[in-house]
């Protein structure tokens, strides 16, 4: 069959496996984790001979992890991510695909993909891979509509294109403007689930078991159904953990690995009141490790936005750094330079603050990085390490330098560019600028970090930090609070930062109770804090016993205090008002 200067002929499994890992790897094929392995698993499945089997009952176990009660009458999920799938290959071949050799498709009706080669081109179009074709970190759906519109105009002046193909990309066109259109009032954000980074297979692994209905009903079971969906969505966004269904088995049927922990739980009705139960427990022993009690009232902000809202809660709590998961069973688990390992070594340290604990998470995420050179976790917490030789230097008796500063960004860089999407990888690159000197660039990933997972609580305070010392006090103060709402962070780093903002808004007494509720032993900053708004307030007594500690426990800090704080304060009036206080408090800024 010929059409348009395409033939429907059989191309060979090398070149379309060829083509697939082109469009996986390219930057205009913006779908999450759970398409691309849609895509992958439908496509490895024909060229083995099995399309006849692709049916949204095998594709939901498969690949979304259903069980065997799988509905897809009730359950349009594959439906939904078949047609963002169709879309997103049509976007492709306008684009970085315009001159592909090989055309997959998944025509509407089914899911088996065709392989399509077009008559014109020359088995060498498929070239290979370039920098320039990995994957960007945009994800917005808003930019297919442009990048269609601007695809025909560019393709009408590119008279490389034989008229076939090019009638064939301008009907496509139409459809991409159309469909995404359409993609734009679908409800429920895209999913961001990740890949199992190679090399970190010894993570924590959870399974995350359907709530119960507690209550008769449909709309109970319903409700159940989708927080337990939701909890999954926002879990999968820690790239600490791995996050399952299903118990992970090979195609035999056998188990591969036993999850280590179970997230149970249970939904409740009392006419608009909603209470979930939530517990986290180790297998191993059926032990209880945490629970929590969740209440909501759904005429507030109605039933999707109220099973988002206890969702977020519940992720976070089990999987935020610091939490939970980090504190749990940890002489088990680390010990040796396994990525995970390693992970838990760098909490430890962040949570200690001293040399030695620097010194031992410093080596053991220097050797993963050589062990595991794909882990952009290992990548974005090495950098950390180095940046905190940087910023915490008075407490980790380090230099700060340009070069300490430099390896910093590049390992940071490196994490991003490993997975354009992690959170963690985004808040290095972030304090990396910041303390680079480049705001407009740190808020720019702390953005990008934020909006990957905004449930991740050392993000949300780190960004929130970034904004208030910016300038943006009032949006980054909201952010600081509700980190330490939700227990960031080591004990006490947080309340430093609401003890700026406090301080900020000229409300020296909160700003008082704030940095005394902070860790003043975890870095000499913090004593400084206190020491400017002990002498703000007057109160030159207790000053001087801040300014005797410093003296005693951090001489190097004094002679460089207006550097350090114009490092942090972005704003000049920020730092006079800083500065001022220090100098009420009886010591001389040089």
């Amino acid at each position: 069959m010929t059409s348009a200067g395409i033939n429907r002929v059989t191309a060979s499994q090398e070149e379309v496996q060829q083509q697939l890992q082109r469009i996986l790897s390219s930057r205009e094929f913006r779908l999450p984790e759970r398409a691309r392995r849609f895509l992958e698993f439908v496509v490895t499945e024909t060229l083995a001979g099995r399309r006849d089997y692709l049916k949204a009952f095998t594709i939901a176990q498969a690949v979304f992890g259903r069980d065997a009660n799988f509905d897809a009458q009730q359950d349009p999920c594959v439906r939904i991510e078949a047609g963002r799938l169709r879309r997103e290959l049509e976007h492709y071949y306008l684009t970085a695909g315009d001159a592909d050799r090989i055309i997959i498709t998944i025509p509407k009706g089914g899911y088996a993909p065709v392989f399509d080669v077009i008559s014109s081109a020359e088995p060498n179009d498929i070239s290979p891979l370039k920098q320039s074709d990995l994957p960007s970190s945009s994800d917005d759906n808003n930019a297919q509509i442009s990048a269609a519109a601007d695809t025909i105009s560019r393709d009408q002046a590119d008279r490389r294109l034989s008229p076939g193909r090019y009638w064939l990309l301008a009907a496509v066109a139409v459809i991409v403007l159309a469909s995404a259109a359409a993609l734009l009032q679908q409800v429920g954000s895209p999913s961001t689930e990740r890949e199992t980074i190679s090399g970190a297979d010894n993570r924590p692994t959870i399974i995350v078991e359907r709530f119960e209905s507690a209550s008769d009903g449909s709309l109970a079971s319903d409700i159940s159904r989708g927080i337990t969906d939701d909890i999954i969505e926002k879990l999968v966004r820690f790239n600490d953990i791995v996050v399952v269904t299903a118990m992970p088995r090979n195609r035999t049927g056998e188990v591969l690995s036993q999850p280590l922990y179970a997230l149970q739980g249970s939904v409740r009705l009392e006419g608009s009141k909603l209470r979930s139960t939530a517990r986290l427990v180790r297998r191993a022993d059926a032990a209880v490790i945490w629970a929590s009690n969740y209440d909501a009232d759904m005429k507030v902000q109605g039933i999707p936005q109220t099973q988002a809202s206890l969702a977020g809660d519940i992720a976070t709590a089990v999987a935020r750094p610091f939490g939970v998961m980090f504190q749990t069973d940890t002489a088990t688990i680390a010990g040796s330079t396994d990525a995970f390992s390693c992970v838990l070594s760098y909490y430890s340290y962040r949570s200690e603050m001293t040399v030695q604990a620097h010194e031992v998470a410093k080596s053991c995420l220097q050797q993963a990085v050589e062990k595991v050179p794909s882990d952009s976790n290992i990548f974005a917490l090495l950098s950390l390490i180095h940046l905190d030789e940087f910023r915490f230097s008075y407490q980790l008796h380090t230099k700060s330098t340009a070069a300490t500063l430099d390896l910093a960004k590049e390992l940071a860089e490196q994490a991003v560019r490993l997975d354009p999407k992690n959170a963690r990888a985004l808040q290095a690159l972030m304090l990396a600028n910041f303390f680079g000197n480049d705001p407009a660039g740190a808020l720019s990933a702390g953005a990008a970090a934020y909006a990957s997972n905004p449930n991740d609580t050392e993000v949300a305070g780190e960004y929130g930090l970034r904004l208030s010392m910016s300038g943006e006090w009032d949006r980054g103060c909201t952010l600081i609070s509700e980190a330490v709402g939700k227990n960031a962070g080591p004990r006490g780093y947080y309340e430093v930062g609401m003890a700026l903002c406090a301080f900020m808004r000229g409300d020296t007494q909160a700003a008082e109770l704030w940095s005394r509720m902070s860790d003043l032993n975890y870095n000499p900053m913090h004593r400084l804090v206190l020491l400017s708004i002990l002498g703000t307030l007057g109160k030159k007594q207790q000053a001087e016993e801040q300014l005797e500690w410093i003296r005693r426990e951090s001489p190097a800090l004094i002679p460089n205090i207006r550097q350090e704080v114009a490092r942090r304060l972005a704003r000049t009036e920020d730092q006079k008002r800083f500065i001022s206080g220090i100098e009420a408090a009886g010591l001389s800024v040089q």
